[in-house]
């Protein structure tokens, strides 16, 4: 409340006696506490008769302000027709409080203007008119709820479209506002139609023998309402006066409008005597108020020389705040007994007692100021700070292709500058770079095989059993052109698992011991690097997804891979590489298993090939690691690089690191091997740095297994610096097409499936190993498929033993675990090994590195010669059947 005004007022204003202790007093009824809400009293303020200085005072205490005013409502009774009721009191009272002139929100009135509006319609009383009373009055209440129905516009039905739209408007203008107001009236939905239902549940004219609201409706109209107890309707319409006040003024927390209402509104009845509605209204508001036991926020103020309807004995003004005090304390005791005048409050102006001296001024009736968060400022401000909250949250962790908005199958963040998580729809298809549409495109080919995988497995049942595995791989951070493909290797892996979930699919319905395969595709960035983030985040999904039984990808053996493998150990999920090949690797997780032969192999095979084909004395080794890595880092060169070491040992003459700007003119015309042990992305700059040599090449360049990636990219062998032949490592040689269709010739149905898959017009975009017109398979769709295909053989063989009673039930995903999955793998493969399309997959005991696992050495005569097939040339490791180690031998 503001401090009460201090300026001098003019002696013509004179206070009368008390009058600064009664307004005192109303300032502080009128102020709305922070916290809850006072009883307000009936005041009756007596004057000596012919004396109008205390309605003279309050006319000009309400009128006083220019800002908040107090929501106010004068009634000079004296001025009125001596024929006015309740009804036309409230309807005037009503019509001043809704006035938006107090500076706040006008007060918004809900049953009592339906109350006052039935009141005043007119209908049929004649019984055999009830009917059409009834129709009437559903029309005009429909039109009441701002539903006008004019006449509707003519559509020309000559067409059958004039029709179809003329049913249209129909059904919009007359049909579904019909219906919507049935409903509303019918009180049964609790979302609407709730000023109908206050009606059916408070107390006055026995609303239930109504049954609906359109009776009790009908019988407020003039006419039917003569059969009504006058006190009745009077106290209902001033029920519903009094609850949208209650309503107006009740507080939330979730809308700081409703704490904006800080006075209390005022009705100051002037001019009442016994013979005029002044009397009536007073008493029934104590009977309303004592018959339904609510408070309302209306403060009563009646101005009379006459005592009020009910005895009470007066108290003087000046003791207004001792008078108060006492009628708060007695109204809980009056109000349970509802004794007659429980809220009246009575003070009476002493007609000798001298009045207040000129020089001081009454208090000034305005309202308070409300609280700083529920001011008109706020919702601007909030939304200002929600904003820059979500701004400073969304920096670094949110970009346009990257929303991390979880869901239950996509969780992802920006860290630092990539997208890194996990998703299994095309809510979350990663990397929106230039040149990378076959990569996104074989993301969306999965997840919609991961809806008909749902579908297939709802309409089963949910008998066949169930598996999700998680790729993960670097799906972003690689500089590229726009026509530059970049991440063949992972869109390869990601192919293979599609391959292998495309073939699960096509298994028949009946087909009850058949697995499906759901897939969830996830980033780690660039070299891995955020491989400990992700991990995190696929903890959770393991943890709340008991279908999830392992990891297959992980690209790049470095030591953030290793962190990773460690993390993955810890949560107990397997992990199946499908090309990591750095030497014991299977150190950092006892669920590790890798899909190709570990580097020291590779290192064996390349001495051999240099001794047995080339017939070289001796070798010089070029390592690289890539951008922002070091030798310690990357463990695939440093194995690689250690293996080469030992197996050539001092015929091994050149060992160095090569850099990119660094040139190779000291290798023109080198007669030995020259090996490039390093990365693919850097092989590129390497063969340009040997086209200085011109005509003197080296003669006998070979290249790693990493090189694979650079050869499967058919843009940057296009663009290849000089005509070089190079011979590189190839862990999946028994994979390419001429190796497939033969296998298929010879009735191979591992390998003849797979190229039927590959080659299928709904998966691979585009389909691989046609004829004349499909492009080469990619060595890495078979290492994955192998690898997703291992899996699901173990999980049918598991369900098989758990269901071997009982072939009708359903399958239940926590009968299994990723553990004893991985178990069941070994277990299997301890028999004689996995037959893969990439070849015969044996583990030792205790080791997650295949064992004699096949490797192959493949030559171009040109490098830009995309058109030109590789051709094998010399190979390691077993093929198809068990045995011991072939050893190393020339192709045929």
């Amino acid at each position: 409340m503001r401090e009460p005004a201090t300026r001098p007022r003019p002696a013509r204003e004179q206070l009368p006696a008390g009058g600064l202790e009664l307004l005192t007093l109303l300032a502080r009824l009128l102020r709305r506490p922070r916290r809850g809400d006072r009883r307000l009293p009936l005041l009756w303020l007596l004057r000596p008769a012919g004396d109008g200085a205390v309605a003279a005072l309050l006319r000009r205490f309400t009128a006083r302000g220019t800002g908040r005013r107090v929501p106010h409502a004068v009634l000079d009774l004296a001025d009125r027709p001596p024929t006015d009721d309740v009804a036309t009191a409230l309807r005037e009272v009503h019509r001043q409080l809704s006035l938006e002139a107090f500076g706040a929100p006008r007060l918004r009135f809900r049953h009592y203007p339906l109350a006052d509006w039935l009141m005043h319609q007119t209908l049929a009383v004649d019984v055999d008119a009830a009917d059409s009373g009834r129709a009437s009055l559903v029309r005009r209440l429909r039109d009441w709820r701002g539903r006008r129905v004019g006449d509707d516009p003519q559509v020309g039905v000559d067409s059958g479209l004039g029709a179809v739209l003329q049913l249209l408007l129909w059904l919009l203008r007359r049909a579904v506002p019909s219906v919507v107001f049935r409903i509303a009236v019918s009180g049964r939905v609790p979302v609407v139609g709730r000023q109908y239902r206050w009606f059916m549940r408070q107390q006055y004219l026995a609303p239930r023998q109504s049954v609906t609201f359109l009776g009790f409706a009908e019988r407020l109209t003039a006419g039917w309402r003569d059969g009504e107890h006058p006190a009745q309707v009077e106290k209902l319409l001033l029920h519903a006066f009094l609850e949208d006040l209650r309503l107006a003024y009740r507080r939330r927390f979730w809308r700081p409008g409703d704490w904006r209402r800080t006075a209390y509104p005022v009705m100051l009845l002037d001019g009442v005597r016994p013979d005029n509605v002044g009397h009536t209204l007073v008493r029934i508001v104590d009977e309303v108020r004592n018959e339904t036991g609510r408070n309302d926020p209306l403060l009563v103020v009646a101005v009379a020389a006459d005592p009020p309807p009910e005895p009470a004995a007066p108290r003087p003004m000046a003791e207004a705040e001792e008078a108060y005090e006492e009628w708060a304390e007695a109204l809980p005791e009056r109000r349970r007994l509802r004794r007659p005048g429980a809220w009246l409050m009575v003070l009476a102006a002493e007609e000798d007692a001298p009045g207040v001296p000129p020089g001081v001024a009454p208090p000034a009736l305005v309202a308070p100021d409300p609280p700083w968060w529920a001011r008109r400022f706020l919702p601007a401000a909030v939304a200002v700070v929600l904003l820059a909250g979500v701004g400073v949250w969304a920096h670094g962790r949110w970009a346009p292709d990257c929303r991390p908005w979880p869901t239950d199958r996509v969780s992802v963040r920006l860290v630092g500058g990539e997208c890194v998580g996990y998703s299994d729809t095309t809510g979350q298809v990663f990397n929106s770079e230039p040149g990378q549409d076959r990569l996104r495109a074989v993301q969306r080919r999965i997840f919609a095989q991961n809806r008909a995988t749902e579908e297939v497995w709802r309409r089963s049942d949910h008998r066949r059993p169930y598996l999700t595995l998680v790729y993960l791989g670097s799906l972003t951070g690689n500089r590229t052109r726009a026509d530059e493909e970049s991440y063949v290797s992972e869109r390869e892996e990601l192919e293979g698992m599609a391959t292998a979930q495309y073939a699960l699919l096509k298994e028949s319905a009946a087909a009850d011991d058949a697995a499906l395969l759901h897939i969830v595709v996830a980033n780690a960035g660039r070299q891995m690097r955020h491989a400990g983030d992700a991990v995190r985040m696929l903890e959770g999904l393991a943890r709340d997804d008991p279908t999830v039984l392992g990891v297959v990808g992980l690209v790049d053996s470095r030591t953030s891979t290793a962190a990773a493998l460690r993390e993955l150990n810890r949560v107990g999920l397997p992990v199946l590489a499908p090309t990591l090949s750095a030497d014991r690797m299977d150190t950092n997780s006892s669920l590790y298993l890798a899909m190709s032969a570990p580097n020291r192999e590779q290192a064996r095979m390349v001495e051999a090939y240099a001794r047995q084909v080339l017939r070289v004395g001796e070798a010089h080794v070029y390592w690289t690691t890539g951008e922002r890595s070091s030798l310690t880092d990357d463990l695939y060169v440093s194995t690689l690089v250690d293996g080469l070491r030992e197996r050539f040992g001092t015929r091994l003459t050149r060992l160095d690191e090569w850099r990119s700007g660094r040139r190779l003119n000291q290798e023109c015309g080198y007669p030995g091997m020259l090996f490039f042990a390093g990365r693919w992305s850097e092989f590129d700059g390497f063969l340009r740095a040997l086209k200085e040599c011109g005509a003197d090449p080296p003669r006998h360049l070979v290249a790693d297994d990493s090189v694979n990636r650079y050869m499967a990219n058919p843009g940057l062998r296009a663009s290849a610096p000089g005509n070089l032949p190079v011979t590189y490592v190839s862990k999946a040689s028994l994979a390419t097409c001429a190796a497939l269709r033969a296998a298929q010739a010879a009735r191979d149905d591992a390998r003849g499936s797979f190229l039927t898959w590959i080659g299928a017009d709904d998966l691979l975009d585009p389909p691989r190993c046609r004829e004349g017109t499909g492009p080469p398979v990619g060595e890495r769709v078979s290492l994955a498929y192998d690898a997703a295909m291992m899996m699901v053989r173990a999980l049918e063989s598991l369900a098989a033993r758990l269901r071997h009673a009982d072939t009708g039930r359903r399958w239940e995903p926590r009968a299994v675990n990723p553990v004893g999955v991985h178990a069941e793998v070994l277990r299997q493969n301890a028999a004689g090994g996995y037959p893969g399309v990439s070849g015969l997959i044996r583990y030792a005991p205790d080791s997650g590195e295949p064992v004699a696992k096949r490797l192959a050495l493949l030559t171009v005569a040109k490098v830009p010669d995309v058109a030109a097939a590789p051709v094998e040339v010399f190979h390691c490791g077993v093929a198809d059947a068990a045995g011991p180690d072939p050893g190393c031998r020339v192709a045929r």
